[in-house]
């Protein structure tokens, strides 16, 4: 399974991914690690670091919110940086949470297993002083027992598993993907937690009227095999309907309120904790970085690389912040080229990540 990670395009030398650009950000263009959803880092303002090192997925799964994979429909282009630039930018955010104790999540809009160099990554994320903890999100798709070592003895604290069935054809349905093999995925799950110090915390997503008795047998096959040994065991999700992001046939929407209930329920049926808060991860609020532009304000940008989804581009600053947010500017009329300049209109700036459309 090791081979599909050089299959879908993490040799450093690769200039597409499943058909799609491959931009290096810091080997073929310097683009600002904040700004972009789909790379980088992601400061919330708590002493959790989100971290994108990569965008692309081997896997086409049917309810995606990021559309990721060999079957996207929106997707333009896919992204890669280096983890010395990675590491670069988390000490600057660890250095500005003061003491608070921070947790590196490596989450992506894709696979972190695709990131050829990630074992090197954590455990440069491991040396920053104030990082505790390194966790990471997966589907576990190309995980092998060796690569699963290497990751443990690198320093990864913990993995969320997204794992939605037990059943493997299920599986290959829900995962997009005729080669996943759910059972593989459980095989090595179970020798992490026997064989390293790597904690797992089982993150099935509900998708109500399809998945519902397997995300139950998700929760049992949890408890058989000590899941949450340092931390919570279980970090049920809920579909949720985005705008690009894959709508599965035959779903029922559940609204939270109603989620929440079934959780209770859930808890009391199977003894384990499911309703969760950022308390049970040690995550507190912690200073971040300064929202450098308003939602509405003019900013002159000069364009730099296709965005992330179709009519987008990436751009930075002209000026004195052109080093320190990437901009996605919303073009639906493709009228820009890169190297032009433009005036845009900041449209979405929440926690340093930035819309904007032309003026």
């Amino acid at each position: 399974m090791v081979g599909n990670v050089v299959k879908y395009g993490c040799v450093p030398s690769a200039k597409k991914v499943m058909g799609r650009p491959l931009v290096r950000v810091g080997v073929d263009i310097d683009l600002p690690l904040m700004g972009c959803i789909a790379f980088g880092v992601i400061d919330r303002g708590t002493n959790l670091i989100q971290v994108r090192p990569v965008s692309y997925c081997p896997l086409s799964c049917i309810f995606c919110s990021t559309d990721a994979g060999p079957k996207s429909r929106w997707r333009r282009a896919e992204y890669y940086v280096p983890p010395d630039l990675i590491v670069e930018w988390v000490k600057a955010l660890a250095k500005l949470k003061g003491p608070h104790p921070v947790e590196t999540h490596i989450d992506t809009v894709g696979e972190p297993l695709t990131y050829y160099p990630l074992p090197d990554l954590i455990q440069e994320l491991k040396s920053i002083p104030n990082v505790k903890v390194v966790s990471m999100q997966t589907h576990g798709s190309v995980l092998t027992i060796r690569y699963a070592s290497r990751l443990a003895a690198a320093g990864l604290n913990r993995i969320n598993l997204s794992i939605d069935t037990l059943d493997p054809e299920k599986a290959r349905y829900l995962q997009g993907t005729d080669w996943y093999d759910v059972r593989k995925v459980m095989e090595v799950t179970e020798w992490i937690l026997r064989n390293t110090e790597t904690d797992v915390m089982l993150a099935p997503l509900l998708l109500p009227g399809i998945n519902d008795e397997d995300v139950e047998e998700v929760i049992e096959w949890g408890k058989r095999i000590g899941v949450g040994k340092r931390y919570p065991g279980y970090g049920v999700q809920i579909y949720l309907r985005h705008k690009h992001g894959r709508k599965p046939k035959g779903i029922k929407l559940m609204t939270i309120k109603q989620f929440h209930k079934l959780l209770k329920h859930w808890e009391a049926k199977h003894g384990v904790k499911l309703i969760l808060s950022e308390e049970d991860f040690g995550i507190r609020p912690a200073p971040a970085p300064p929202i450098l532009f308003r939602v509405g304000q003019r900013v002159k940008v000069r364009v730099r690389a296709p965005g992330w989804l179709r009519n987008e581009w990436l751009a930075t600053p002209v000026g004195r912040f052109e080093g320190a947010r990437t901009i996605t500017v919303i073009d639906t009329g493709n009228a820009l080229e890169v190297g032009s300049k433009v005036t845009v209109r900041i449209t979405h700036n929440k926690h340093n990540i930035y819309l904007s459309v032309p003026t």
